[in-house]
């Protein structure tokens, strides 16, 4: 989808659905996510999978694939999205809550083969610019995780380096070995 004038959010929130999703970057530009391929998809589940299974029954956060956020003038689908427990939205009976208008606490963007590389580190660090604790940038390509921090500068994770996912998850461990080990088919 082509869209040649800038939108605000409301305008953009208002636009039918597409598949694959379209985003709204903060001068409003709407772009349209690049179709996830084998080895991004199943780095996805295997985040939100590790991820949910550590800290869902704990009470501490969870993972969502391919969540809309909406939060500093942008409205992204991170192919991650962690939020801590307290912050996920939620309705008024207890469930999870369908718009979340918020920066998630880790947002996580796995790079597809015809993806820019540095579009998506421009997109992790206006994350972490707009509230985000934690950014990871994880390429399969080279079996890297680029990890993005407030005041910090980017750090590259990989081999048996713990990717350091901050204060969202303090004591959960993946190395970014593991990660890369589910593309590995038994």
């Amino acid at each position: 989808m082509a869209i040649t004038q800038r939108l605000s959010v409301d305008e953009f929130l208002a636009l039918p659905a597409e598949e694959p999703a379209l985003e709204l970057e903060p001068d409003g530009t709407v772009i349209q996510k690049v179709s996830p391929q084998g080895q991004h998809s199943r780095l996805q589940h295997a985040v939100c999978e590790r991820v949910n299974r550590f800290a869902e029954s704990r009470r501490l956060a969870l993972a969502f694939p391919e969540l809309r956020v909406i939060f500093g003038g942008a409205a992204y689908v991170p192919d991650v999205s962690v939020f801590r427990w307290e912050r996920i939205p939620r309705t008024s009976e207890g469930d999870v809550g369908n718009v979340f208008e918020a920066a998630p606490d880790l947002a996580i963007e796995i790079v597809s083969p015809e993806q820019s590389t540095n579009a998506l580190v421009r997109r992790c660090v206006w994350y972490v610019d707009n509230g985000v604790e934690r950014a990871l940038l994880v390429d399969p390509a080279d079996r890297s995780v680029l990890r993005f921090a407030a005041g910090a500068a980017p750090r590259a994770q990989r081999f048996d380096e713990a990717l350091d996912f901050g204060t969202v998850l303090p004591s959960f461990r993946l190395t970014a070995a593991e990660l890369f080990g589910a593309l590995r088919l038994p």
